[in-house]
């Protein structure tokens, strides 16, 4: 099997950045912007929730196009979809017509991300997977990061954030054509004329537990972007704090998510994702002693983002050690609708729990989500045999 070299890794990385910073982007900025519109709450939700049904509308049918025509040319496509999306935002100011261009960003999003992680995930020698998932998740985590920036350049033109953000995706097209293509692994003759639905069932058999990090970080990023600020000014939170709380989640988890990739690495995955979850309930359960002490709810978020910031990655590594090759394709695939799944009942169930616990809604519902996926995976014995650190 051929090895993911260097100079192809950085590429993809490059490629994983420049697509975070355009999510990270869009999400405030048409939020703002159709805010200003005078779009309701409500509409601009909906409107927000168009990206995560793009990927789930796409996520079935990328399996069988990627192995006919290899990793490069869906992230081309994915590429070319999102570019021409960024530049026709502007040319047309109307709900319904950004609410299709969000879905076709979610189309591309997903089909250059499931393409890069097959690549990164089937690709990597074993005795670095972890450190390079770690690697892949930081930089789409960097690029989340920075993308919100780019709604102050709206102030100067509402235009300029898309230009910008659409100039970067030719950028990374560009970048694309200094690869080389490959293939997926698709296994034996039999293996490859498995239907869909078998390969389906036979990871849901094999690796259903590695799937539930991924549907546990959609529900947590979307509950603490949607419903803890909900959360927060209730309880009598100030906005300021709010603004600094979040990011400060996000810094832990691009800090200490490649140490927790390279302990995977040496010590399994299933046991470095016990140990998170364990700090993250522990670090989440803590705020209710905080009381109103900010500085303690701050150290208290970097902490659970520095151990929970990265489900996402400890699942995809999770699942890439129970699957052989041929089903890492469609566990990807999976993987992706565990997230957008988790993603759209975040905020559902967080508004359920802050209409009814008041004061311990935020803390009760993230730490029933840690408890559940604790449990199920401490019961569940598979796991991925620690691999020897090579230098």
């Amino acid at each position: 099997m051929a090895v993911l070299t260097r100079s192809k890794f950085t590429v993809l990385v490059s490629i994983v950045f420049i697509s975070g910073f355009t999510q990270g982007m869009l999400l405030p900025l048409i939020a703002i912007l159709l805010e200003q519109a005078g779009t309701s709450a409500t509409l601009n939700g909906l409107n927000a929730i168009a990206l995560y049904l793009g990927i789930m509308f796409v996520a079935p049918f990328v399996e069988k196009p990627l192995q006919t025509y290899g990793y490069k040319k869906i992230i081309v496509t994915g590429l070319i979809l999102v570019t021409l999306s960024l530049f026709l935002f502007p040319w047309y100011k109307a709900f319904w017509f950004w609410f299709a261009l969000r879905m076709i960003v979610g189309v591309g999003d997903h089909m250059l991300h499931f393409s890069t992680q097959v690549w990164v995930t089937s690709k990597s020698p074993e005795e670095k997977r972890g450190r390079n998932i770690a690697i892949y998740g930081i930089a789409f985590g960097a690029g989340f990061g920075v993308g919100p920036l780019m709604t102050r350049f709206a102030s100067w033109n509402e235009s300029l954030p898309f230009i910008i953000s659409g100039a970067f995706c030719l950028l990374s097209l560009f970048i694309m054509t200094c690869i080389k293509n490959e293939l997926p692994d698709t296994g034996t003759p039999t293996e490859a004329g498995m239907n869909v639905f078998t390969r389906y069932l036979e990871v849901l058999k094999i690796a259903w537990v590695a799937l539930l990090p991924a549907f546990g970080y959609g529900f947590l990023e979307s509950f603490l972007n949607g419903s803890f600020p909900v959360f927060a000014l209730r309880q009598g939170i100030a906005v300021e704090w709010v603004s600094i709380l979040l990011p400060s989640f996000i810094m832990g988890s691009l800090i200490f998510q490649l140490p927790l990739g390279i302990w995977s690495d040496r010590f399994g995955r299933r046991k470095v994702l016990l140990i998170c979850l364990v700090i993250g309930f522990m670090a989440f359960a803590s705020t209710l002693l905080a009381n109103k002490h900010m500085l303690i709810y701050l150290v208290l978020f970097f902490i659970a983002g520095m151990f929970i910031g990265s489900l996402f990655s400890l699942g995809m590594m999770y699942l890439s050690d129970l699957l052989p090759p041929y089903l890492l394709p469609v566990g990807n695939i999976l993987a992706g609708i565990a997230f957008s799944a988790g993603s759209m009942s975040g905020p559902l169930i967080g508004g359920t729990f802050i209409a009814t616990f008041d004061a311990g809604a935020f803390v009760y519902a993230i730490c029933g989500m840690l408890a559940v996926l604790f449990i199920v995976t401490w019961l569940h014995k598979g796991d991925s045999a620690p691999k020897p650190l090579k230098n």
